[in-house]
């Protein structure tokens, strides 16, 4: 069964078995999985997730279904990346989705084309659970979206404003986030922000974005991707989205390095960016990236107030990890490169 991104989040509640989500729009991963976990921790339901590096790993991750702790009756796994199950995994996946119990599972991956909705693996889940499409359709959409977030941010537009935001972010929700972030700083809550007290805040955005942060790393420019990240910071950016821009340059570069003849197409890299990904492999070692992953965790931590760690000094870590240089330490005086 299909559905979309609004309709995805009224089933929340009563979520069960098997669903994929895919798309390229993270704001909606990250508000769905928000709402997910928010609904799960209410209900005293067990949360796993696994982030996916090979085909190989299903069959593990969906072992974690059968690794209740001892106070928890229900689990909701988590499964991220780009990769299908092998044959293993497959098998393993349709006898979840025969037996599902209680227990929940969300798959998350980059929008699936048409070639791979026509697979064995889509066309399970598609039969037999929920396969969300994380998009909108419509200004309207959008609005309605982005209004919720100001809400949150305690930033109210005329409707004026609202149209304004809309045309100039031209249907970019990272980029209309990213403004309604800046007004939150720039404005008192629940001003009412009129077409003159958005201006600045647009004004902004012209500068630097999560996606110049991620073309910067990729070519390996250091002093350039620091630049990005400390406006980022300054802008009020938040933490959780740029550590999931990070990420996913690491998890791709991670899945590039695995595979010497790529289908850069599957992985969601576009024919204009694929030179991007080309220098950084060509810069960027097997060996060097033994410890990405646990960094990403630990960003992840971090960021949620798990253990002593500042989120700003490992977010700096990971970015310059994907230029090519490495910081042993958090500590920014302690160097070396790769």
């Amino acid at each position: 069964m299909k559905a979309d991104y609004l309709n995805a989040s009224k089933r929340i509640s009563g979520a069960s078995g098997a669903w994929l989500m895919h798309g390229d729009e993270p704001l909606l991963a990250q508000s769905l999985l928000d709402q997910c976990r928010k609904h799960w921790r209410e209900q005293n339901i067990e949360r796993q997730r696994v982030d996916l590096t090979s085909s190989a790993d299903w069959r593990e991750a969906l072992g974690q279904l059968d690794n209740l702790s001892l106070f928890s009756s229900t689990m909701a796994l988590e499964i991220h990346g780009n990769h299908k199950p092998d044959a293993a995994g497959m098998a393993a996946l349709e006898r979840f989705i025969q037996s599902p119990g209680d227990n929940i599972l969300i798959i998350n991956m980059p929008k699936q084309d048409h070639t791979a909705q026509k697979t064995k693996f889509f066309q399970l889940l598609d039969a037999n659970g929920l396969v969300v499409s994380l998009a909108l359709q419509n200004d309207r959409e959008r609005q309605d979206f982005l209004a919720t977030q100001a809400k949150t941010l305690k930033v109210e537009l005329t409707p004026e404003a609202w149209k304004m935001l809309i045309s100039q972010t031209e249907n970019n929700l990272l980029a209309a986030h990213q403004a309604l972030i800046r007004l939150s700083f720039l404005s008192e809550p629940d001003e009412q922000i009129d077409i003159e007290k958005l201006l600045p805040a647009l004004s902004d955005q012209s500068r630097y974005s999560l996606f110049d942060l991620s073309d910067a790393a990729l070519l390996g420019d250091i002093e350039r991707t620091v630049k990005i990240l400390n406006y980022l910071f300054e802008s009020g950016e938040a933490e959780s989205l740029i550590l999931w821009t990070i990420s996913k340059e690491m998890r791709l570069i991670l899945q590039l390095l695995d595979n010497p003849n790529p289908n850069y197409q599957s992985l969601g890299i576009w024919f204009n960016r694929q030179s991007l990904y080309q220098k950084a492999m060509r810069r960027i070692k097997r060996t060097q990236t033994t410890g990405w992953l646990e960094l990403l965790l630990r960003c992840d931590q971090s960021i949620k107030g798990v253990g002593l760690e500042k989120p700003k000094d490992l977010l700096l870590q990971a970015s310059l990890a994907l230029t090519g240089l490495q910081l042993f330490d958090t500590k920014i005086s302690t160097l070396q490169t790769i």
